[in-house]
């Protein structure tokens, strides 16, 4: 059999609205208190099991390299990197596809997972403060819709 032209899965390529959240347990925190960053994730389409794209929003970018496991649900598994204001910014990302609910209503393709911050880098005007590395957070990501579709 030729594998060669079996791609990653159609439902997985394209543009998602991302967003990712601090984990903190307190229901007092105010929920925009709890963000850690927002932005569009692009999948391209490879060769099955590999996940390739990026991570962007105003001002920054992170080129994603990783693979992606098939099964109920598909796992993605890859690293966002990237030179943003001059630093070396380096994540890992976990992620789950959700399968659809059976009387689900207008339920659209979306992405579950966590994210870890695998170097420091400076944050903020001139670099003055740390985001130090370690730090974890989870993520949410829905699909867009295609433009030419």
């Amino acid at each position: 059999m030729n594998t060669s032209n079996i791609q990653v899965p159609e439902i997985l390529v394209g543009n998602w609205t991302y967003r990712s959240f601090l984990s903190d347990p307190d229901l007092k925190t105010e929920f925009n208190a709890l963000e850690f960053g927002k932005g569009t994730i692009e999948i391209k389409p490879e060769a099955m099991q590999t996940l390739s794209g990026r991570i962007y929003g105003p001002g920054w970018e992170l080129n994603l390299k990783g693979s992606i496991a098939y099964g109920n649900p598909f796992t993605l598994q890859f690293q966002g990197k990237g030179i943003v204001g001059g630093a070396q910014w380096f994540y890992n990302y976990l992620g789950y596809f959700v399968p659809n609910w059976v009387d689900g209503v207008e339920q659209r393709p979306a992405l579950v997972g966590s994210i870890v911050r695998v170097i420091p880098h400076p944050t903020g005007a001139n670099g003055k403060s740390t985001a130090p590395a370690g730090v974890v957070a989870q993520w949410i990501a829905v699909k867009q819709d295609d433009i030419d579709g």
